[in-house]
């Protein structure tokens, strides 16, 4: 029994998914759509960069999402491999909009259009050099929990991401997240500052969610074919209107990844596939659960090896 799993922010490089581009009239459709759809060249941005405007949000998010779903597509079109056979869809943040729509809730049209106003939502919440996020290595959820109730008389910061066993990801202003940097460096707690523009999935993103809410309650939904596991909740889901609000809950919460994936391994998943440019889930995955079979589909080469039953 396998899940496919679809990946966020972080995962993007100049250059992703330019062989099937150039090999499939397919994919070459979903890039024109795109540049279409959002009336910019993002087709150029993604094949050639810079990648100075690849990484900003409001690029990347509809960049993976255009990725993930042209791999999705070649894979069922062009191998005759049906994805949709599988037990869940889940994606991380950006991601489970990749896997609404390859799961048939959404329509490409609007999921594009969406994480283009999401991520313009998400990267002018916080004006920029005020919010930080900060990855922490080695430590469970409980003893970082337990470490910020210690500090919260002198530091505002929240869990973002519980990626998987020793990774975690806090979000907070930029001075909070010095200071916690500190205190986890007196403690030998690694801990590295993410290169990124705003602090997500915390109480900072407030007015994204609220700028997002209308719009993700006027969404056009269809009923899929997977259960989805929600960020939000780590949990199945498949009912339309608790979707689009754990979608408008996504914004500020946390990104509970690793229990997700615990969550599927109990429902008896025994492979993961993840649909989309790098290998970052995958390697998330393994950290959870290390004999567990796992492919990242990124190539012509990689969709040859897919397996599934």
């Amino acid at each position: 029994m396998f899940s496919v799993v679809f990946p966020g922010q972080g995962s993007q490089v100049v250059g992703m998914g330019k062989e099937l581009y150039e090999k499939y009239d397919l994919v070459k459709d979903y890039f024109k759509e795109a540049d279409d759809t959002l009336n910019f060249k993002l087709s150029e941005l993604v094949l050639n960069g810079p990648k100075s405007d690849l990484d900003l949000t409001v690029n990347t998010q509809p960049a993976i999402f255009l990725i993930s779903y042209s791999i999705f597509k070649i894979v069922k079109n062009e191998f005759g491999k049906d994805l949709n056979k599988g037990k869940f869809f889940a994606g991380h943040s950006l991601g489970e909009y990749s896997a609404l729509a390859c799961a048939g809730y959404l329509n490409f049209t609007d999921t594009i259009k969406i994480l283009k106003q999401r991520g313009e939502a998400m990267q002018n919440a916080v004006p920029k050099g005020l919010g930080g996020m900060l990855a922490v290595l080695g430590s469970s959820i409980e003893d970082i929990e337990d470490l910020l109730k210690e500090n919260n008389s002198k530091i505002t910061a929240e869990i973002a991401n519980d990626n998987s066993e020793g990774q975690i990801v806090i979000s907070g202003k930029i001075n909070d997240i010095n200071q916690l940097a500190d205190i986890l460096k007196s403690k030998n707690i690694k801990n590295i500052k993410l290169p990124v523009s705003a602090p997500f999935h915390c109480k900072l993103m407030q007015k994204a969610t609220e700028s997002m809410q209308d719009k993700i309650n006027q969404l056009k939904m269809n009923d899929g074919q997977n259960s989805l596991i929600s960020n939000v909740t780590a949990e199945e889901v498949k009912n339309n209107k608790e979707i689009k609000d754990l979608l408008i809950k996504q914004i500020e919460s946390r990104v509970r990844w690793r229990e997700s994936v615990l969550n599927m391994l109990n429902c008896g998943v025994d492979q993961f596939i993840e649909i989309g440019p790098g290998k970052v889930l995958t390697g998330l995955i393994k950290r959870i659960k290390k004999d567990i079979k796992l492919i990242s589909i990124n190539s012509e080469e990689d969709i040859n090896n897919i397996d599934i039953k």
